[in-house]
């Protein structure tokens, strides 16, 4: 942790307060979301169509709008949008305590998806902008505040409940109120860009048409789609060897754990040895060897609960081979992006692997209920490692034609 200190102090106040700003989102996100669902068909007394419709607007609002969020961050600037999306969040947040019928429901869960779309790019952009050439580095520390509110979330929020739902929402609507009053406070108040600049379409077609961004973002699909399990896959397979939520939340506690102690350090050590483009492309293969060991346990039966062994070790390197994306990801991005168009390209990326991701669980959902039924059981796992090797191969193969641009070049070549 004085590693993580010391690299957290050594950023100018904005990149602190990005980084702060993120374990507080991630704060208040999860100290709610996991226990709404419940709090719906406990409280409200919603049928299961009904909560899944509420989430799922939630889920569409956000993905749906990345790319307008971040296109109003380079034409508006990045610190109203950020604001915007925390001060959105908060009523979103306060609608959902406050509320037990569908419309005012349905209304907090697109505000709530709508703020994520605002300040999601934006906040990347503002980071990456006051960053400069340390990019990688904020990005690291970055990640570490958000695996922390990750980690601190929903134990917060069980606290909470022993007051009611309401409360719960209220202080998670309390935590965003706060975060818009310390960004319209410490921000810098730059415009992004100046004020001449072509049609948003023309922008559009710009980032749609940038071969070498497009490839990269078709590359990292799966890389979304892989982390993801963690949600869906790995929880199933737990249900599925006769764990409960206690053992799923151990999972998640030992992934969020992971981040914030080793991510610093894990970053430096990959960034003393490798480029960009050679340490996305292995934390990749880390990615997709993660799921081998639940492939080779279905031939080797195990007792509880060493059947776990697998799923965490599945865990731990799927964590591990994610921290070491990334930073580099991210500010990989922004470079490719060149400085007007940072929040656009972020929106559009985060567009893109959300496209990825709910077409990765409706694949790996089917297939686990095929494996259960007559199907190959090892079949999900291995098909998901051949997806993680596979985006690793494409990301190398861009690496190696030079279409990863690195800061102040046209290419990393390093």
């Amino acid at each position: 942790m004085r590693g993580l200190w010391g690299e957290f102090r050594s950023f100018e106040r904005p990149v602190q307060l990005l980084q702060i700003n993120q374990a507080g989102i991630n704060l208040g996100f999860y100290m709610l979301m996991p226990y709404l669902a419940l709090h719906l068909s406990a409280d409200a007394h919603l049928t299961a169509w009904t909560i899944g419709l509420i989430l799922g607007l939630r889920n569409a609002s956000q993905q749906g709008m990345f790319l307008i969020g971040g296109t109003l961050a380079d034409r508006l600037g990045h610190k109203p949008m950020i604001m915007a999306g925390c001060a959105l969040r908060t009523v979103g947040f306060a609608l959902f305590g406050l509320s037990a019928t569908v419309p005012p429901l349905i209304v907090a869960a697109v505000v709530t998806g709508l703020a994520g779309a605002l300040f999601n790019p934006a906040a990347r952009a503002c980071l990456a902008a006051e960053a400069g050439e340390r990019k990688v580095a904020a990005f690291a520390v970055f990640n570490v505040f958000y695996q922390g509110g990750i980690l601190a979330g929903p134990l917060v929020g069980l606290a909470l409940l022993r007051g009611g739902f309401t409360v719960v929402c209220l202080t998670a609507a309390a935590v965003f109120a706060v975060l818009t009053v310390l960004q319209g406070l410490c921000l810098p108040a730059r415009r992004a860009v100046d004020r001449q600049r072509p049609p948003v379409l023309r922008e559009w077609r710009q980032a749609f048409t940038d071969r070498a961004f497009v490839s990269f973002s078709a590359a990292m699909v799966a890389s979304y789609a892989l982390s993801f399990q963690m949600y869906l896959a790995l929880p199933l397979q737990v249900q599925h060897l006769g764990g409960g939520q206690t053992a799923v939340m151990a999972l998640y506690g030992i992934s969020a754990l992971l981040g914030v102690t080793a991510q610093v350090r894990l970053t430096a050590w990959c960034a003393a040895r490798w480029s960009r483009g050679q340490a996305i492309s292995r934390g990749l293969v880390v990615m997709g060897v993660a799921f081998l060991p639940l492939a080779g346990a279905v031939y080797l039966p195990l007792p509880w609960p060493w059947a776990l062994v697998p799923v965490v070790v599945c865990t731990l390197l799927l964590t591990v081979g994610t921290l070491v994306v990334f930073p580099f990801e991210m500010a990989t991005i922004a470079d490719m992006a060149g400085e007007e168009l940072i929040g656009t390209y972020y929106g559009l990326y985060n567009l893109a692997c959300g496209i990825g991701i709910l077409a990765g669980n409706l694949l790996a959902g089917a297939l686990v209920d095929a494996a259960r039924g007559d199907g190959p059981a090892a079949l999900p796992w291995l098909l998901l490692a051949a997806a993680g090797l596979a985006s690793a191969a494409a990301v190398r193969g861009l690496d190696r034609r030079r279409c990863l641009r690195g800061p102040g070049r046209q290419a990393v070549t390093t």
